[in-house]
């Protein structure tokens, strides 16, 4: 079921009114968990075998880490967690790639083998909720977290429809325990929950998919199209990405504050940053949390000394590339990343960024350009295509960002503008957007969401599955 559905408009509102009826936590939460089966059943029911098995498996093992004092038996059942977690995940997502690269190796070497690919289907939210039931029980072994005994609210937090399709991934620590304290229903969270939602979904139907208009054309065959539409392309889809997926995260924000619970800001206006490093920190937050405290941490982090710190950084996002798709080029838009993170940890080692204060500004386009060129990458349909895109923008050809018909173009710059204006506003205000509606009235509430509803309607007949549904 999608955020940007007719299906989600009616089963909410249902969900909602129920819910707050109910008034009892654990009733609520045996609410919550069948309808977040519902929610994603509506995908595909099957797949629903593979959340209720990742749920369970984790449920038993973290009690079972907690109960032992013994570290290679606590070691031994984390693993138990890793493998059936890692292990389905890699099936499911990394299986395909794997084996079509084997093949493409064997057959520089001389050797033909059989078709070794498998007729797989991705599961919807498999990474997501894969690192969310992760983090709980690498946070037991830890011992930074207690396991619960209550296995609704654990199965409730795993496939917690707001953030199960796409994030953000919320941490057991934060999550967990709003699952098993009784909620109330609070006029400022509904106030900003509201408009949160509204905003997300402005954010996609209106802002998202109409850029995405532009940019299908424009990718769809690269050899058609001069070197500044290319460019122009390019730029669009670095805000349609950024507004899908921030749309996305508000939408689930906003939801999960309408039914009593507070998830972690996942996106802080990331294109208004003066380095790589303060773009990760600002971007898919949760993500960058995940890999930097899963990930970067257990690798050695900066501990080990600086080579050392180096090589986990590119490991890092290298993986962070490679969790976002099964392909070559996610692994270089992951690199670049690396590299350009690197260049900067040895830069502020060396302090040489502390030389330069009076140029400090010049981060801002210098980060945006960086982050451009790797969507490059994270766009093109493969690496051949990737490639050429850049071919063509070097030639040099600015005879016109023309593609398809001239109100493609006017209406995606149109609500670029708009979107991008907002943006700076909260920038230049310091407003969150996740608390934005607490400083309206009911009346200006109802206001801006007439408003709203009558442009989302207008666009809504060109919306899209949201991008991240694909990884």
């Amino acid at each position: 079921m999608l955020f940007n559905s007719l299906e989600f408009l009616i089963f909410f509102p249902v969900v909602f009114i129920t819910y707050w009826l109910l008034n009892d936590v654990k009733k609520q939460n045996v609410l919550l968990l069948i309808s977040s089966y519902v929610f994603y059943a509506w995908w595909d029911w099957r797949f629903l075998s593979l959340i209720i098995l990742s749920s369970f498996i984790d449920y038993s093992v973290g009690l079972r880490i907690f109960r032992s004092e013994d570290r290679s038996v606590r070691k031994n059942w984390l693993l138990v967690s890793l493998v059936a977690n890692l292990g389905m995940l890699s099936l499911f997502k990394y299986y395909n790639f794997f084996a079509e690269s084997f093949s493409d190796l064997m057959n520089v070497l001389g050797w033909q083998p059989n078709d070794l690919t498998l007729n797989i289907v991705l599961p919807v939210g498999i990474s997501f909720y894969t690192f969310q039931t992760l983090s709980y029980t690498i946070d037991i072994y830890r011992k930074d977290f207690r396991p619960t005994k209550d296995i609704i609210a654990f199965f409730t937090y795993i496939a917690f429809f707001p953030q199960l399709v796409a994030g953000p991934i919320e941490r057991a620590s934060n999550l967990l325990p709003q699952m098993e304290r009784k909620r109330i229903l609070k006029k400022e969270w509904f106030n900003e929950g509201l408009v949160q939602i509204l905003v997300g979904l402005f954010r996609k139907i209106v802002i998202a998919d109409s850029l995405g208009a532009y940019v299908d054309l424009v990718y769809g065959d690269i050899d058609l199209h001069s070197s500044s539409t290319i460019l122009l392309g390019t730029f669009f889809y670095a805000f349609q990405i950024y507004f899908d997926f921030s749309g996305y995260s508000d939408i689930a924000i906003g939801t999960a504050k309408l039914i009593g619970f507070k998830f972690q800001q996942n996106f802080n206006l990331p294109y208004f940053s003066k380095s790589l490093t303060e773009f990760w920190r600002k971007w898919h937050m949760s993500l960058s949390y995940w890999l930097r405290d899963y990930l970067y941490i257990s690798l050695g982090g900066n501990r080990k000394g600086v080579k050392i710190t180096y090589r986990n950084l590119m490991l890092t996002m290298l993986l962070g590339g490679l969790w976002h798709g099964s392909a070559i080029n996610f692994i270089i838009w992951g690199g670049i990343h690396g590299m350009v993170l690197s260049v900067e940890k040895y830069l502020k080692l060396n302090k040489s960024l502390k030389m330069l204060p009076k140029l400090a500004f010049l981060g801002y386009p210098i980060t945006f350009a960086i982050v451009l060129f790797s969507w490059i990458f994270f766009r093109s349909q493969d690496l051949t295509s990737a490639f050429r895109a850049i071919e063509r923008i070097f030639i040099g050809d600015f005879s016109g960002p023309f593609v398809g018909n001239m109100g493609t173009l006017a209406n995606s710059a149109l609500v670029l503008t708009i979107g991008v204006l907002f943006d700076f506003y909260l920038f230049k205000s310091k407003y969150d957007l996740e608390n934005l509606g607490a400083k309206f009235s009911l009346y200006k509430i109802a206001t801006i969401s007439s408003i709203l509803i009558i442009i989302l309607f207008l666009f809504y007949s060109s919306s899209n599955n949201f991008i991240y549904f694909q990884f």
